[in-house]
């Protein structure tokens, strides 16, 4: 087929495909262990499974509601008020979307217009800044501090001004595996007072926190939670990446014009699972214990490379893993990545990959959702390194 001749102008010149695509495609090609991509190698609940097949059978099959299922956002409140005793009205401020970064881009698009400033702090998922380019937004980064990856407090409050619309918060944090604290919570919540910025908060990896740790939920703070939308996914925590089923937490106010693009950009969600979660949620277990299973994996990596050169940070939640290389090589980190993968068969993210321009800090993410002989084999290739 011959290429259109005309003129073609992108909203987003300067964005490539996602690195999480790319390195996939080249572990793929090389044979790799994929540790690049952010999803699990093991089965999810057969349970669960037995449940969608259940409501497809049944006739659960045609378009749901805009805002979701009664019955799920029945029992996402219930879960919320039981994990961190705040009420979340079903009908008024809950909606079902599909997957966390649909979630995201509809809440952009209902929010900023052209020269509106968003606060992201990098590193950053790669969905965040598209987003706000593409409606026509301006995006300020501001620099998690390493090797903690905390906020800059002296950095932050010098960035806000009279056009900042958004800022963009996620704990825990992918990539680092940080978690936000809930002091900072509290200062995030007095620099807000008194202003008209909303708080969109990513906290798909809710339930993936480690260490005795707590997840401190924009909705914990009253203040904060009167201006912040509040993103979960059930792909990350039911382990089914690819069902592309979150969810929308906010105050009525906010989630009336989160509906009113949420309608024109997806519309509505997978009828039958959206009925299957509902019944799965209603089992405590199926949730509140998936920290403990993935601390266990990440123990189990952590423990088999004890003996490499790769420096380990300390990581507090999500499923991922940083490991400093500086004490290997001094390339760079894609250089670094695609040595790893084409010398040694083992995929892994580039951390400066996440920010908008190159930040190089000998540092790459690994995803340790994965079955323990793929860890195992994983370990044993970078203690040879």
């Amino acid at each position: 087929m011959k290429n259109f001749q005309g003129r073609i102008i992108s909203q987003l010149p300067h964005y490539d495909t996602s690195i999480f695509s790319v390195m996939s495609k080249l572990a793929n090609e090389h044979n790799a262990i994929n540790l690049s991509q952010g999803f699990p190698d093991f089965d999810i609940s057969e349970e669960l499974i037995e449940l969608v097949n259940h409501y497809m059978k049944e006739g659960y099959n045609q378009y749901a509601p805009i805002q979701g299922v009664l019955p799920l956002r029945q029992n996402i409140s219930k879960k919320v008020k039981k994990t961190y005793d705040v009420n979340y009205d079903p009908e008024k401020e809950i909606n079902i979307t599909a997957g966390a970064t649909q979630a995201i881009y509809t809440i952009i698009s209902a929010f900023i217009k052209d020269d509106d400033e968003v606060i992201i702090f990098e590193p950053a998922y790669d969905s965040y800044a598209p987003a706000v380019e593409l409606n026509g937004g301006r995006v300020k980064y501001a620099k998690l501090k390493s090797p903690t990856y905390e906020i800059d407090w002296n950095e932050l409050p010098k960035m806000i001004t009279i056009q900042t619309k958004l800022i963009i918060i996620n704990s825990p944090h992918n990539p680092t595996g940080a978690i936000i604290s809930k002091n900072n919570m509290i200062r995030l919540e007095s620099l807000t007072k008194n202003t008209d910025i909303v708080i969109l908060s990513d906290e798909v990896y809710e339930h993936l926190i480690f260490d005795e740790k707590e997840h401190q939920s924009v909705c914990r703070f009253p203040k904060l939670a009167e201006r912040s939308f509040v993103v979960g996914s059930f792909g990350k925590t039911f382990h089914a990446t690819g069902w592309k089923i979150g969810f929308v937490l906010a105050p009525e106010n906010l989630m009336t014009q989160f509906r009113k693009a949420h309608q024109f950009i997806v519309y509505a969600c997978n009828t039958p699972i959206q009925y299957a979660i509902a019944d799965f949620l209603t089992h405590t277990k199926n949730y509140n214990k998936i920290g403990k299973f993935y601390q266990k994996k990440r123990d189990f990596f952590v423990k088999n490379i004890q003996k490499s050169r790769f420096k380990i940070i300390q990581s507090h939640g999500t499923y991922f893993q940083l490991l400093d290389y500086s004490n290997i090589s001094d390339i760079n980190e894609m250089d670094f990545a695609l040595w790893l993968i084409k010398e040694h068969g083992i995929a892994a993210i580039p951390v400066s990959s996440f920010y908008h321009r190159v930040n190089e800090n000998k540092m790459l993410r690994f995803c340790f959702a994965k079955k323990d002989e793929t860890l195992k084999k994983a370990a044993q290739i970078l203690c040879k390194i």
